[in-house]
């Protein structure tokens, strides 16, 4: 009985002195000032690594995983299920959440998040590009106008962040 005290005082003992890697770093970026239940959603991104959503077309060779940062340009105004981030090129990336699990804000552009999962290269159908057309409140003509497949990044996310801005110090 005595060593299962001792076995056990020593594990919680070892436990006191580790950092949860997940906990902003020095290159976090500087305008988050903490992890709020408000502002995750699904899981914590590790943000000792993230690239800017600009810099994905330039490093993805196959299906990988990461973490980006980029501005919120649109959001699914269904349900929130998948959501679009400015690519700095006239792109966007789309984001849908891994097993349907994850349903973001519907005010959430114009906002900067931080996001973890797979990043890929995918052809779309007319058919769902339609869709998501239809989801992102397109007019009919607009979606007419969808004639033929598309490829493009995208990405799918078990983790967002939404970064906290305090507007009044820029």
């Amino acid at each position: 009985m005595k060593y299962w005290i001792l076995i056990a005082a020593v594990i919680l003992w070892s436990c006191q002195g580790k950092k949860d890697s997940a906990l902003p770093t020095e290159e976090t970026p500087k305008d988050l000032v903490e992890v709020s239940q408000d502002s995750l959603i699904g899981l914590q991104p590790m943000l000792d690594k993230v690239l800017p959503v600009e810099d994905l077309n330039s490093v993805i060779q196959s299906d990988s995983l990461m973490v980006l940062r980029g501005t919120v340009t649109s959001v699914c105004k269904m349900k929130g299920c998948w959501m679009e981030l400015d690519q700095g090129n006239g792109e966007h990336l789309r984001v849908d959440f891994k097993d349907y699990a994850l349903f973001m804000p519907k005010d959430l552009p114009g906002k900067e998040v931080i996001i973890r999962g797979l990043a890929s290269k995918k052809t779309l159908s007319v058919e769902s590009l339609r869709h998501f057309a239809e989801d992102a409140g397109k007019s009919n003509e607009e979606i007419e106008e969808i004639t033929k497949p598309r490829t493009s990044l995208s990405f799918e996310a078990d983790g967002v962040l939404i970064l906290n801005k305090d507007t009044t110090d820029q």
